[in-house]
């Protein structure tokens, strides 16, 4: 499982002083590649740790008293975050997996009626004006508000709430003839 924190022995501070960060790095990075893979299990995952732990080190050389023992403290709390970050994703992306698959047997009929329906669409909104197709990519793939896309293209509020609603129809009434639910 996860390895404890080595020891690491205080240093005296004439030792200190004369030691580099070169010296340290030099000295420390592959028992801190080894302790990061330990850690990690991951060899890429490791090697950016400890790249990251010594640029920090850089930043605040002048105000780290015991540099080794900071080295391999950071770098098993960057390591800790990593596995943290890393846990939630798979739980998340496997649960998105199972989700999908029990709610679509038929999986592969609607994902073909799906990118039918997007390619569909995609045409649809190349045949728009330049401002229609501006307002529509500002607002449903930028997640821009109403207020937001006025500013950008000095439109009214209003202005861009009725546009929006009715280019909004006007694709939908250009989708039904084709067999696609607006609905999904």
């Amino acid at each position: 499982m996860l390895k404890s924190t080595p020891e690491v022995s205080p240093t005296d501070s004439s030792q200190a002083d004369s030691l580099t960060l070169r010296e340290l790095f030099e000295g420390e990075e592959s028992n801190l590649l080894r302790y990061a893979f330990s850690l990690t299990g991951r060899r890429a995952v490791a090697e950016e740790i400890v790249q990251d732990v010594f640029l920090q080190l850089h930043a605040r050389w002048s105000e780290v008293e015991s540099p080794k023992a900071w080295l391999f403290r950071s770098v098993r709390n960057r390591a800790f975050n990593h596995l943290r970050k890393s846990k939630r994703e798979v739980l998340q992306s496997d649960d998105e997996v199972n989700a999908t698959t029990t709610e679509n047997e038929n999986a592969p009929e609607e994902h073909l009626s799906r990118m039918e329906t997007a390619a569909a669409l995609r045409q649809m909104l190349d045949e728009l004006s330049e401002t229609d197709r501006q307002l529509v990519k500002l607002k449903y793939f930028e997640g821009l508000k109403y207020r937001e896309i006025s500013e950008r293209t000095g439109l009214s509020i209003s202005n861009v709430g009725y546009r929006l609603h009715h280019i909004l129809k006007h694709l939908a009434s250009r989708l039904d003839p084709l067999g696609i639910d607006t609905e999904s």
